[in-house]
């Protein structure tokens, strides 16, 4: 599988510059990053949450967790994990469990962890266990420029 055609479509229509790169089939974000040769907080991570108010993405480096009672706080609305079924109805073309951190691409809310802000590059799973997508830390700034922001999550 390449990557799905609503992210593509997506980054185009923002005018994103961005590269494919091609990895060993691999589940994991932190295996990802060690076979890709990226550092953890450099490879963006997207978590499904449910609220009250729907459905949201929360999106953290892959060598952390991300804080649910943080972030239920700074966006002051219960958040729960979402399932894997709930997960899948949303990204309908992505491979079950490679969900991409550019929810907005879905319909959305996207919560970004302060600590991916302002890198020099950002990786992240296409989604489809096969293909990271690679951007300047800018295009994926200028990318996630809408979403709130926040700390929200913590090493493993």
């Amino acid at each position: 599988m390449t990557m799905p055609m609503t992210l593509k479509e997506y980054l185009h229509a923002c005018d994103i510059d961005f590269e494919e790169v091609p990895h060993p089939r691999e589940v994991s974000t932190s295996r990802i990053a060690q076979l890709a040769h990226v550092g953890g907080n450099q490879m963006a991570k997207a978590v499904m949450l449910h609220g009250d108010a729907g459905y949201r993405l929360a999106v953290v480096p892959s060598t952390c967790d991300t804080d649910l009672e943080r972030l239920s706080q700074l966006f002051n609305e219960k958040l729960e994990l979402a399932s894997e079924a709930e997960i899948q109805q949303q990204f309908q073309d992505c491979d079950p469990g490679a969900t991409t951190p550019v929810g907005q691409a879905y319909g959305l809310k996207v919560y970004l962890d302060e600590q991916l802000r302002h890198q020099p590059d950002i990786y992240f799973d296409a989604g489809d266990h096969e293909t990271l997508v690679h951007m300047s830390g800018h295009e994926f700034d200028r990318l996630m420029a809408q979403n709130p922001y926040g700390m929200f999550s913590r090493h493993h």
